[in-house]
């Protein structure tokens, strides 16, 4: 078999056509056509069928297309590992993909292991949805996806979810509006300007329960995918906020707000998602162990933890 036909037709089953394919591959649609042509006829079976102006995989082709996809994950696994191993290599570069709704201060707490290796590492960072991230991460332009959710098994991805861990929700606010709210926590949320995370974010599946069950209804002023453009905003006295729980003290700290209360029903869960199902590359094995270390073990979906009890009193890190 000519790989290099299959990995044509990989390429073609992953863009969704020939027109995008070839783009990618700097080559003609009707070199790239002509090129699968002869993988069909190498396999005696066609894989791919018109639908309309595009095309779609023959149920030989999805048989193939899953071949394809093992070995070319496995390549690039070869070629990450054998690069690695390089002495004359010093610098390891480090490509990570970061989902908007992961919180900016996470990120960098969950990333900041990297940068300790016994090498030096390049660590080139981008933000983005997580349907754009993971893309990247099939084309083997990432190393790594940092998200508050796992890989879903709906996305034609191959690509592996690997845990890091939970953290509970902790809410926060300025002294000066903490002053103005009445009652214990979580009931002193009744009425309270709120600012939330986007709807993207995982926490906001949790939200709208977690209300209902305390029987309390904030008044949500706005919501952001921007973690930090939304602790700017609780820092300015706009609105409570919340945080993971995990990072409390020095969410308290650098932003000068205080504790309000802690929601154990509520959490966020992180995971690192690789197309190495064993974690080989360092960088990712040192953000792995170093998350697992500080952050609670990931529980099964549905679970809400422990009940919530409010706190005797707020306090301030700050």
């Amino acid at each position: 078999m000519n790989f290099k036909h299959l990995h044509y037709f990989w390429v073609t089953a992953k863009a969704g056509g020939v027109v995008r394919a070839g783009e990618q591959l700097h080559i003609t649609p009707q070199t790239l056509s002509s090129q699968i042509k002869l993988l069909e006829d190498r396999l005696g079976q066609r894989l791919f069928k018109k639908a309309g102006r595009s095309l779609e995989l023959t149920a030989q082709g999805k048989v193939a297309l899953a071949y394809a996809e093992e070995i070319f994950n496995l390549g690039h696994e070869l070629e990450g590992a054998v690069r690695r191993a390089r002495s004359q290599s010093p610098v390891l570069d480090f490509r990570v993909g970061v989902a908007d709704s992961v919180a900016k201060s996470v990120a960098y707490r969950l990333l900041e292991p990297a940068m300790g290796l016994g090498q030096r590492v390049h660590l080139i960072c981008s933000e983005g949805k997580l349907t754009d991230l993971l893309g990247q991460l099939a084309l083997h332009r990432l190393d790594l996806v940092l998200a508050d959710e796992p890989l879903s098994r709906r996305l034609n991805i191959k690509a592996f979810n690997h845990p890091l861990g939970r953290s509970s929700m902790s809410f926060f606010c300025a002294p000066a509006l903490r002053a103005s709210l009445k009652g214990r926590f979580p009931q002193s949320l009744d009425d309270a300007p709120m600012l939330l995370p986007g709807a993207a974010a995982s926490v906001r599946q949790q939200w709208d329960a977690w209300v209902e069950r305390h029987r309390i209804a904030p008044r949500v002023l706005a919501e952001f995918d921007d973690g930090a453009l939304m602790n700017a905003f609780g820092r300015a006295g706009q609105g409570v906020f919340m945080g993971p729980a995990v990072f409390e003290e020095e969410i308290c700290q650098q932003l000068g707000v205080d504790l309000l209360g802690r929601a154990p029903e509520l959490f966020e869960e992180f995971y690192a998602i690789s197309v190495e199902r064993r974690i080989t590359h360092p960088g990712v094995a040192a953000i792995t162990e170093a998350a697992r270390g500080r952050l609670g073990p990931a529980e099964p979906a549905g679970s809400t933890g422990p009940s919530n009890s409010p706190l005797p009193a707020a306090r301030s890190f700050g």
